[in-house]
Parts: C-alpha cells; structure tokens; sequence
C-alpha cells in the first residue's frame, strides 16, 4: 500500500520518505503496529500543531513510535519531503545492551506532533547514521551485522536524547506555557475538592493535549521536577491544610483527595515530608 520494498532483514527495515506511495487511496493517515519506528523527515511543507502550537518544520524534525502507539498524520505535510523511516522489531534488541534501555528513552512515548525539531547541523549528524544503517543493510548479513546496526542505532538514540535535552531549553517559551497550563489545571482540580480519582500525569496530560511522556519531560526540563512530583506536591500542600485547618479525619482527607485507601495516603505523606500525617497535625498545631 506504502509502495516501498519488501524488508530485507527479519528484523528490521530503513526506507527513504520519498518512496512513499502517499497518493494510493487507501493509504491511511492513522495506523498502529507491532514494532518500534523512527523516522527522519526533511522538506516538510506547511506547519504540524505541536501542542496548542503551529511550528514550520522544513528544517527537519526526528519522530518516534512505540509498538502498538497511534500514528497520525497528514499527507499533505509529506508531499515533496525526504529522509528516512526505521522501522525494528524490539526482538533486533534482545541480548543487547539496548534491550532492557528502550523503555528508558521517553520520547518513544511522545505523540507524533512532539516530534524533534533539528538544526541544520544535528540533521547532519543523524543522516550519517541512517546512511550508515542503510549500508549495513544492504550488505550480506554475518555475524558483525547486528552489532553493527545496534552501535549505529544506539547512538542515534543518544544524539535524540541530547537534542531533546536542548529542545527544552530552546523552546523555554512554550515550555513555560506548558508549566503554567499544567500548574493552572492541578490548582483547579484542587479547588473543586472531592476528588474522586487521585490526578495522573495521563489525566492532565489529556487536557493538555500532550503525551504524559512529553509533558513529564518538559516540566523537568523547565522547574526540575517532573509531573508526578507535582502532583505530589500539590496533594501534599493541601493535605497539610486540610490537617491544620479542619478537624477532618484522617480517612476522610484521604478519600477526598482521591486516595481509595487511607494508609496509602499516610505512607506518600510520611515518604514526603518525613512525618505521618497524625504527627504532622500534632507539632504543627
């Protein structure tokens, strides 16, 4: 349907972008599979949203997929552009040191309009790589020829790591967006009281049209912490209000926090601030 050649490796494939049959009919713009991808797109036209947030692409952008993860997109964006698609079973990872790494590089987790926004210099730097790999799996295959593809595909996963790192920094503006939208959505949660269901990192990470992974990521990147430590913090400021100011039990701060069992709330307090919420309630009063 894709129009690109059968692989030529059981476990894995690298096509080039312009080989894309993106005019067959049936081509969809939504998909999921079974294996890991990473594609390298150059020459976008037009503008992917990223967040709330428009952002021109045509300097190059480095996306990632998970098995089983939604993948959207517009045709009309890849008209025209190049580059490179990766696609590897995780099986390519087993005995490796890669194997029990992969679920360590978060932006495997990002929705696709996260994706890493090169500079001319760092698309450089990745395309030697993907040349490499191509080469590779073009050859013969021997006994050298997955050592070879995972050195290759090991450093391309640090290269994403260290320009991820800067696209935080970079993008401070939205970032701070970010920060404050995520902050201004946990503040309203709180106020509303009765929760029913403690707050996740995916549940606000929903409101703000983020990947969990990216918003964790860019709140560590931008205040240090990540989303769950605000989360925690945020419980544990109120619960400490709650404690000083009412008479409530316990329990019954506990259960309106969200928490379904009350020593659960006891032992993240205790864990958080070194007392358990009983002490804390009798020196501090």
């Amino acid at each position: 349907m894709a129009g690109l050649r059968p692989p030529e490796h059981p476990l894995f494939t690298i096509q080039r972008i312009e080989n894309l049959r993106l005019g067959h009919a049936a081509f969809p713009e939504r998909m999921t599979y079974d294996f890991y991808t990473i594609g390298l797109k150059k020459n976008l036209t037009g503008y992917i949203t990223y967040g709330r947030t428009n952002y021109d692409f045509q300097e190059g952008a480095l996306g990632f997929a998970a098995p089983d993860q939604l993948m959207e997109f517009k045709k009309d964006v890849l008209k025209g552009a190049t580059g490179w698609l990766l696609f590897f079973h995780k099986d390519l990872c087993n005995a490796s040191m890669l194997q029990d790494r992969l679920e360590d590089y978060g932006f495997f987790g990002y929705d696709t309009n996260e994706g890493l926004h090169l500079s001319k210099n760092e698309e450089d730097s990745l395309e030697v790589i993907f040349v490499n790999i191509e080469k590779e799996y073009k050859r013969a295959i021997d006994t050298f020829s997955k050592q070879v593809v995972l050195s290759n595909l090991e450093l391309l996963l640090t290269y994403a790591h260290r320009y991820y790192a800067r696209q935080f920094v970079v993008r401070n503006e939205v970032d701070a967006t970010i920060s404050s939208n995520f902050k201004k959505e946990l503040r309203s949660l709180f106020r509303k009281g009765n929760i029913t269901n403690l707050p996740t990192v995916e549940s606000l990470a929903s409101r703000l049209n983020l990947s969990a992974n990216y918003l964790s990521d860019s709140l560590k990147a931008t205040t240090g912490k990540s989303a769950l430590e605000h989360i925690h913090s945020c419980l544990i400021d109120k619960a400490k209000n709650d404690l000083l100011v009412t008479d409530k039990t316990i329990s019954e701060i506990a259960f309106e926090l969200g928490f379904e069992y009350p020593h659960y709330f006891s032992r993240l307090f205790k864990k958080k601030t070194g007392v358990t919420p009983s002490e804390f309630r009798t020196i501090s009063k």
